[in-house]
């Protein structure tokens, strides 16, 4: 897992709308990528949610948002029409990203263990250092969760 302080690696991938979305094309921006496990499931969406509500402030704020997860483009189009995301959610089928950022690996879920995203959060400055990093997420009040570190 990267820390504070960290330079993020570079990402390049495909979003739902077939457009690629790279750390280069966002230099001097600040980021918020989040790592989410799987597009349509209660916490992934309630996380979603939460910064499409807040996406308006965050954008105010100088952030740009972007999401990742292994689920395919088509996935991701599904969910983000679905829930009227404005936000690009990067198609990471083969976990070079989450490798990259040290958010794939062995989750516990009712005593099975198994390999999966590690819901994370990091906050990227515009220089392309780790300012932030969230691995408690609160999926319904991610925005606030976010909004409210910068008070």
């Amino acid at each position: 897992m990267l820390n504070i302080g960290d330079k993020a690696p570079a990402f390049k991938g495909i979003d739902q709308n077939g457009q690629e979305v790279s750390s280069e094309a966002l230099r001097g921006k600040k980021i918020i990528l989040y790592f989410y496990p799987k597009d349509n499931t209660p916490g992934c969406t309630a996380e979603a949610c939460s910064l499409r509500d807040g996406y308006s402030e965050l954008k105010k704020m100088g952030f740009e948002v972007v999401g990742v997860s292994p689920d395919s483009e088509a996935s991701h189009k599904k969910f983000a029409d679905k829930q009227e995301l404005r936000f690009p959610l990067i198609a990471d089928t083969d976990k070079s990203i989450a490798k990259a950022y040290g958010v794939w690996g062995l989750k516990k879920f009712m005593g099975r263990e198994y390999m999966g995203i590690l819901r994370t959060t990091f906050i990227i400055d515009q220089h392309g250092m780790i300012e932030k990093v969230f691995t408690k997420v609160n999926t319904k009040n991610h925005f606030e969760q976010i909004a409210n570190s910068y008070q």
